[in-house]
């Protein structure tokens, strides 16, 4: 069975950083592209990036864009979002999420992403 188990997550200060992982077991990671959502308190679930399938084509929200930075090392089957400059905003739980992109996923956010892990929480807070 499909699995994505999100680690990483924490209570850091604001301007701090932290570094989501998320592995992926039951399939090669080669063919899924792999998208990271957030959903903070009383908030709609969000997206935050994506990546293609050889990490040649990443995604980003306007609102993270210059501060997250995603990633995959696909012989490890992990993808990562390294996450700067943290801002009380950014606190969420945080989801990563895997669809399968046998076309390489260039257009990793219009995909319906089909595999959730449990999420891993995020607090930015003095």
């Amino acid at each position: 069975q499909l699995q994505l188990v999100e680690s990483g997550g924490g209570l850091v200060q604001p301007g701090g950083s932290l570094r989501l992982s998320c592995e992926v077991s039951g399939f090669t990671l080669d063919y899924y592209a792999i998208g990271w959502f957030r959903q903070a308190p009383g908030k709609g679930r969000e997206g935050v990036s994506c990546i293609s399938t050889s990490g040649g084509s990443t995604i980003y929200a306007d609102s993270v864009k210059g501060r997250f930075t995603i990633s995959r090392d696909n012989t490890k089957n992990t993808a990562y979002l390294q996450m700067n400059s943290l801002k009380p905003e950014d606190t969420a739980v945080y989801y990563c999420a895997a669809v399968l992109a046998y076309s390489g996923g260039s257009q990793c956010w219009l995909f319906e992403y089909d595999y959730w892990g449990q999420g891993t929480q995020v607090t930015v807070s003095s």
